[in-house]
């Protein structure tokens, strides 16, 4: 293994060359700072130091065990016991040092789940996993620096990819679409205060959702198939919470959940009151995926998103069974679900 100095690791205090020390070993942690669960500032904070203490200090970064395997697939050496008299000739030796990606074959091997190597849709659909051991491992993350293989398919593989900006871009002109339906009516009033009902509806289903359908984990059956579809509509994300391309809803997986009830707001309501609310839906929808994204891979404003990013990250990193709002903890709080955490949680 390449030998550092303290002095060499000195100088990667920046987003764009940021090393730390732990336990006597040198981690360059630079492409793992936008994905930080609290946020690439706390690791600039100790860049060029050393992390062992902090690490280990319960009340100030409790750390999950999967946050050390994390950490030491950025091991790119040893720290020096002594400072070297020419410094820069130790470093040039890691010019061509390149860190290494998540073991893959260890990971497989230790924990006798998923390769993350292969398809792992065909790995859940073909397996023979108890529904304890599947929720075990589903809510130990992992991380991948790219997005992982879940189809294997050339058709069906692009599909389940989606760019943030996607949603937005697909889904804005529908708001459109049923505001000017709605004004059609002359009714701005109604439209106004059923479009602002339609975006409270939204806030309600996406803890509906998130709570009953997600995390359906108590009332799953143990079958694989049962096992399968959890995966595929919400385990992917609790097992690889950092995948930037399966952020934010399929349009295809979109479609097919919010036709049926668009077309029940149009059975319930009257043109000018149903178009407003579907309005203000699609809008709330936009807002929750745009957030989510935003959660995971963005440093966040200190208002407000700073603490929904803590409360988000807790859900995935400490415990899954409450701390189901994203873009706020309204419905938490109404329903007795909200998540206790550390306020420094890491």
């Amino acid at each position: 293994m390449t030998v550092y100095t303290q002095s060499q690791v000195e100088r990667h205090t920046s987003s764009k060359s940021c090393w730390v020390t732990y336990k006597g070993k040198v981690y360059d942690v630079t492409e793992f700072i936008q994905d930080h669960p609290g946020g690439d500032d706390l690791i600039l904070d100790y860049a060029g130091k050393d992390v062992t203490a902090i690490m280990a200090d319960t009340l100030e970064h409790d750390h999950s065990e999967a946050a050390y395997e994390i950490l030491d697939e950025y091991c790119i050496g040893v720290l020096s016991s002594e400072e070297s008299e020419n410094d820069d000739e130790v470093r040039c030796t890691a010019e061509d040092f390149h860190p290494s990606l998540t073991d893959l074959a260890l990971d497989a091997k230790k924990n006798q789940f998923l390769d993350l190597r292969k398809p792992l849709f065909t790995q859940m659909l073909f397996g023979d996993f108890t529904k304890e051991f599947y929720l075990e491992q589903v809510h130990k993350p992992r991380y991948l620096p790219y997005p992982a293989i879940f189809f294997g398919h050339w058709l069906l593989e692009p599909l389940s990819k989606t760019a943030w900006w996607v949603v937005p871009l697909l889904w804005l002109p529908v708001v459109g679409y049923h505001i000017v339906q709605s004004l059609a009516s002359q009714m701005p009033v109604a439209t106004a205060l059923c479009f602002c009902l339609g975006i409270s509806i939204w806030s309600l289903l996406e803890y509906g959702l998130h709570r009953f359908l997600f995390h359906i984990d108590e009332l799953l059956p143990d079958h694989q198939l049962a096992l399968t579809l959890h995966f595929t509509l919400h385990g992917f994300h609790h097992y690889l919470p950092m995948d930037k391309l399966r952020l934010v809803m399929p349009p295809a997986l979109n479609v097919f959940i919010s036709y049926p009830l668009t077309r029940l707001g149009h059975a319930l309501f009257p043109p000018v009151m149903s178009n407003a609310i579907i309005a203000g839906g699609f809008l709330g929808y936009i807002l929750y995926d745009c957030i989510h994204y935003y959660l995971h891979h963005a440093r966040v404003f200190k208002v407000h998103f700073q603490e929904m990013k803590k409360y988000h990250m807790a859900h995935h990193y400490k415990n899954f069974d409450s701390g189901y709002g994203i873009t706020s903890k309204v419905w938490d709080y109404v329903f007795g679900t909200t998540l206790e955490y550390d306020q420094k949680l890491n």
